[in-house]
């Protein structure tokens, strides 16, 4: 599977990636062996790219990646998690914030064992990593990420950023960066930072083509990277019926019709309309690869079949000339 390096950075990832928020429970439980397996199914598939956070399941997915993970070559991999949340452990027992009602409201099936609480502070960044580290039981974390700053702009920029700038000038990281789900703070972090690539969550897909408008000529111009996430937008490019999900609700009528009418495109070539939004990010020079949410062996094995896909480029010019695509949208 083709590698690509992030920025002037010295690490590469997978055009595709494994996404390890559902093996960390999101939504629903995950058996702890077919967790694992979905793993060894990435790595069977030549994914050597896998992303976690402190967030996925109160720490599950990234014990449960780096338990996984573990007996690889340490530099045939590359890794990545996150900070702006830490973890305060909560007395046994305990209740209110943070309790199990909190944990699933957070979209997580887990035990609340522990309360998140935002801190985007260069002693949060430090106790993040230090923490993050040992649940992974590795001995480094290749990307680090600023996780969702946009109610702590101030601090993420004056704090959190200048702590994992001086982290990566140290050797400690190799790479540094924000993820969200949004273009604005991410385009600004472009302009205003040093970092190496964005992970952009359902903002550049075939039904989302915001990050076209700035962020994507930003990265290209300064040399930086995109990792895009989110190319379903939470269900809706799976399998758009009633009731599919968009942005993690219920997708709205208008929506719902677009994606069908993209289907009907994308079939008409013989093409699953999987595959077309797997794709379609791609195909920008500022993007270096796509992160996949799996949790079994055969959603990780559906997802590497579906890279392979050929996909005709009269598809794309039949979907612009539908507008259905934005016109440097491919």
């Amino acid at each position: 599977m083709r590698r690509n390096r992030l920025g002037s950075s010295a690490v590469e990832v997978t055009e595709l990636s494994f996404g390890a928020a559902a093996i960390g429970n999101l939504f629903t439980a995950v058996e702890p062996a077919r967790a694992a397996a979905a793993v060894d199914a990435a790595w069977d598939e030549g994914i050597r790219y896998f992303d976690t956070a402190p967030h996925y399941g109160l720490g599950l997915s990234e014990r449960r990646l780096g338990e996984a993970l573990r007996g690889r070559p340490r530099d045939s991999f590359t890794l990545s998690t996150k900070v702006g949340r830490v973890l305060d452990p909560l007395p046994a027992g305990a209740t209110g914030a943070g309790n199990g009602s909190d944990a699933l409201s957070e979209g997580f099936a887990v035990p609340a064992t522990h309360r998140r609480r935002w801190d985007f502070s260069a002693d949060g960044v430090h106790r993040s990593i230090e923490d993050s580290l040992q649940r992974l039981g590795l001995d480094r974390i290749d990307i680090v990420y600023l996780h969702d700053p946009d109610d702590h702009a101030e601090a993420a920029f004056h704090e959190a950023y200048p702590a994992l700038e001086k982290l990566r000038a140290q050797g400690v990281v190799g790479a540094i960066g924000a993820g969200m789900n949004q273009t604005a703070m991410l385009t600004r972090f472009l302009r205003d930072t040093d970092i190496d690539v964005v992970l952009c969550a359902g903002r550049y897909t075939l039904l989302d083509q915001s990050a076209l408008t700035e962020l994507l000529p930003e990265a290209a111009a300064r040399g930086r990277s995109v990792v895009v996430g989110g190319v379903f937008n939470s269900g809706l490019l799976a399998d758009p019926r009633p009731g599919a999900t968009y942005d993690y609700a219920a997708a709205p009528l208008s929506l719902l019709d677009r994606a069908l009418r993209i289907k009907a495109v994308t079939e008409g070539h013989g093409v699953p309309l999987r595959a077309a939004a797997l794709h379609y990010p791609l195909a920008h020079p500022a993007v270096a690869g796509v992160l996949v949410g799996t949790r079994s062996p055969d959603e990780v094995r559906d997802a590497a079949a579906l890279l392979c896909r050929e996909i005709p480029d009269e598809l794309w010019d039949e979907l612009r000339a539908e507008g259905l695509l934005t016109e440097n949208g491919h």
